[in-house]
């Protein structure tokens, strides 16, 4: 008897991959963000970071790693950068750093595990590839994002400004030793 294939797998995003991982930052963000940032400037935003040209640009940028996550059926259902030579300034005694980026799950698989196996799979890379610590930024308002990350027992070091626009928010930055 076959043993049950597990419910979601993670993988190496293609080129192929951009549209659907387009589609999902576009969705996530608006969901997660949207009430909070000027409609055009929202607009503005998503064009120049959710577009399938910014997507295959980071696909094939040396120092990002994005992974997918897709369902039974290769659905891509989310995905999450791994960021090499990213930094802020509040790390700058941290050592062999990489940066956590963007794990964005579809709201139809959230609380199924799919963040958590992203967050794994990036975790893992970034051992393999020698990184001792892994840091991410979060929106301060995102406070599923940052019950997950302390879940996952990432803590918070610090903070710092981003704008949107002419919109200025707070991430708070988020660090755990691998």
């Amino acid at each position: 008897m076959a043993s049950p294939q597990p419910p979601f797998t993670v993988r190496l995003a293609l080129e192929s991959d951009a549209a659907t991982i387009a589609e999902i930052g576009v969705h996530v963000f608006t969901i997660s963000f949207g009430h909070a940032v000027e409609p055009q400037s929202l607009a503005t935003y998503l064009k120049n970071e959710y577009s399938i040209e910014a997507i295959l640009k980071d696909v094939n940028d040396p120092s990002r790693t994005l992974l997918v996550s897709a369902d039974q059926n290769g659905q891509v259902v989310g995905f999450g950068y791994l960021t090499r030579g990213s930094d802020d300034p509040c790390l700058g005694h941290v050592n062999q750093k990489a940066e956590l980026q963007r794990i964005y799950v579809h709201n139809s698989v959230q609380g199924k595990g799919v963040g958590s196996l992203l967050a794994n799979s990036l975790e893992s890379l970034a051992q393999e590839q020698g990184f001792t610590n892994l840091w991410l930024g979060v929106w301060e308002q995102n406070t599923g994002a940052i019950r997950a990350y302390e879940r996952w027992g990432y803590q918070t070091v610090g903070e710092h400004d981003f704008e949107i626009g002419s919109d200025i928010h707070r991430d708070l930055i988020m660090l755990k030793s691998l």
